[in-house]
């Protein structure tokens, strides 16, 4: 016998690194169920925005700094995905 199953426990949350992220998951998923990458300079997000975007539905959460959202500023970064449905930075509460 191998004992417990390993992974996450569910009580304890995500802690994110410093970084850029993006979440891609599979157009007819529902949200919130992709997965999330993380870069570490603006260009190399971009750069995996593009990659991504020809396949995928990309939600660019964007940068952290000690766990937390970097606030953003009144201009967000945004895409557009090949089916012309733009997609915006997601602010976290």
């Amino acid at each position: 016998m191998r004992g417990k199953k390993g992974g996450r426990p569910p009580s304890k949350p995500i802690v994110f690194r410093d970084g850029f992220y993006i979440e891609v998951r599979n157009r007819a998923t529902d949200p919130g169920s992709g997965i999330k990458i993380r870069k570490e300079t603006l260009e190399e997000m971009m750069l995996a925005v593009e990659e991504y975007r020809k396949t995928k539905l990309v939600v660019i959460l964007g940068q952290y700094k000690g766990g937390e959202p970097v606030t953003a500023s009144k201009e967000s970064i945004r895409t557009k995905t090949d089916s012309g449905k733009s997609v915006s930075a997601k602010k976290k509460k």
